[in-house]
């Protein structure tokens, strides 16, 4: 557990953090941002962590910015430094080498929607509702349009971004933004069914598998096949690439090793 603003919880290779400031919607404010930073730099370089999982206690998963906070210093160069810094943290998610799972128990708007798009995966209840709603107060949600930009189809990410409106847990997976939507009560048994599935494979593919993933979307077609090329030719080469085509053929289960 870091702050009580931020709680950790660990079952076996899988750690949950929490937003656990309920009664500001698990803003990302400074001291959130501050949290979150200190435990993404000590779960990093964690050799035994499989996948994390990022979920928020309360009616909100998280409604992002503290607005009241940033009006406290109208000052451009604090909102420059404030974005970059949220920015730096969302790209810290996409270099963490383990899936990173979005819990998604409550509404999730602005820089909280850019947190579900910046995750891996996200699993959210029936009832959560997604927005990037800064264009209704005035401010369009510029840096979550990033992520939001390359989790759903443009012309998608675009509705949502010019008109602020919510969209329900049902729309939120045919438009491509969580994996899946389930009654609330389910919550906790699909994200245990999913983080058990990725904890049963080794790690080794899934971290050079994760960063060639988000490596070939910026590539033209041939650049991304030659690096997947090379990425798939240096994974046959691991101990457990060779573990597991061997188990496969003997018809046994493969004793992975993390290398």
């Amino acid at each position: 557990m870091s702050d009580d603003i931020l709680l950790r919880a660990e079952d076996g290779p899988v750690v949950t953090l929490t937003l656990n400031d309920p009664a500001q919607y698990n803003t990302l404010s400074e001291t959130m941002l501050g949290a979150l930073e200190r435990e993404i730099a000590e779960i990093g370089g964690r050799g035994d962590l499989k996948a994390l999982v990022i979920a928020a206690s309360g009616k909100a998963f998280c409604a992002g910015h503290n607005l009241k906070e940033m009006r406290a210093t109208p000052e451009r160069a604090y909102y420059e430094t404030l974005f970059a810094r949220c920015s730096r943290f969302m790209q810290s998610l996409v270099a963490l080498p383990v899936p990173v799972i979005a819990r998604v128990q409550g509404l999730a708007t602005a820089a909280g929607c850019q947190l579900v798009a910046t995750c891996d995966m996200a699993v959210a209840a029936e009832e959560a509702r997604f927005a990037v709603s800064g264009v209704n107060l005035g401010l369009f949600c510029s840096t979550p349009s990033v992520a939001l930009s390359r989790a759903v189809n443009p012309k998608r990410a675009f509705e949502m971004l010019s008109t602020g409106d919510f969209i329900d847990a049902a729309t939120a997976v045919d438009w491509g933004l969580v994996n899946r939507a389930v009654p609330a009560d389910r919550l906790d048994t699909e994200i245990a069914r999913l983080t058990g599935s990725i904890a049963r494979k080794s790690p080794v593919p899934l971290t050079m598998g994760k960063a060639l993933f988000y490596r070939q979307l910026g590539l033209p077609l041939a650049a991304a096949y030659a690096d997947a090329g090379t990425t798939m030719a240096a994974n046959m080469m691991t101990t457990d690439a060779v573990e597991g085509i061997d188990a496969f053929i003997e018809k046994r289960d493969p004793k992975w090793t993390g290398r």
